[in-house]
């Protein structure tokens, strides 16, 4: 019996239904992508009834598909404009700019910020859909230009905006939390000597909640890398404009009938993934 008292076999028991849910949502999901992947599966026709091992040939091809180099390009624009600077900045300001207001408005503030992160994205983006659209969007209106078509005319524009104020209520949750952790007294030392808003944030604030930041980071930016919303409001248009990497895999799969071809892009955006992981983990694991 281990030190905790219940046995080997007790705490298998109490871990195994987990494990089995991981393996079938998840492990297994992505054993099936890497293995479909390597060959030549379709939707329809013979290779989806008889599909063929073509080794990397996917890869390759992906590599060298202006497409999938243009996704990539705009997944990356996507998330550092929208996770890394947008949802970051703006969830730390609010959460500091909330600390000093009267607890009534600092709890509706937040409940504001929140419901957007709550609504079904299907929601949100048809919501949006009707403030960017043209001649009846409220954008256009308001601004007295009504011909303007937000999400034809600045598509990248509208996603990095919609997808700060889609997620930054998460940012804002995070350093709300983090900031209770910094002592008063520093804070008040910080401002007995004089020193200025940023000075204050740069060496008593980030020093504190380092490790908060790199966490908020991390998780904003790979849910922002594989985020579908996108679809929702441009389909990826206009002319490839607005296709970041899901988008480019969702229509590669079901509407162009290559699962093979789109599960490579779906493995090399895996590895993307593991690497953004892999730096911030290294980050965090650095000594301030």
């Amino acid at each position: 019996m281990d030190s905790s008292g219940l046995g080997v076999r007790r705490a298998v028991g109490f871990v195994a239904p987990a494990l089995v849910l991981i393996g079938i949502f998840l492990v297994f999901p992505a054993l099936w992508t890497l293995y479909i992947g390597i060959t030549n599966y379709q939707l329809t026709g013979a290779a989806a009834a008889n599909p063929q091992v073509v080794g990397l040939d996917n890869l390759v091809e992906a590599v060298r598909d202006p497409l999938f180099t243009n996704s990539v390009w705009l997944t990356a624009m996507f998330v550092l404009f929208s996770a890394v600077i947008g949802q970051n900045v703006l969830g730390f300001l609010l959460a500091w700019l909330l600390r000093s207001v009267s607890p009534w408005l600092r709890r509706t503030t937040e409940g504001l910020v929140l419901l957007s992160w709550i609504l079904p994205s299907t929601v949100v983006a048809f919501l949006w859909f009707a403030v960017l659209s043209r001649d009846t969007g409220t954008l256009g209106l308001l601004l007295g230009q009504p011909e303007t078509s937000w999400l034809v005319q600045y598509p990248m524009t509208s996603l990095i905006v919609f997808n700060i104020w889609r997620g930054t209520a998460f940012s804002m949750l995070l350093y709300t939390s983090s900031l209770a952790a910094v002592p008063p007294s520093q804070l008040e030392t910080a401002r007995l000597v004089g020193a200025s808003g940023w000075q204050t944030v740069r060496d008593v604030v980030f020093p504190h909640i380092r490790g908060h930041v790199l966490t908020n980071t991390l998780l904003i930016s790979l849910w922002t890398a594989n985020d579908f919303t996108p679809f929702l409001l441009t389909s990826g248009g206009p002319n490839h404009q607005s296709e970041v990497l899901p988008v480019l895999i969702y229509r590669q799969a079901l509407e162009g009938g290559q699962l093979g071809y789109a599960s490579a892009m779906s493995m090399l955006l895996l590895v993307g993934n593991l690497a953004i992981a892999l730096v911030y983990l290294r980050l965090l694991r650095r000594r301030p």
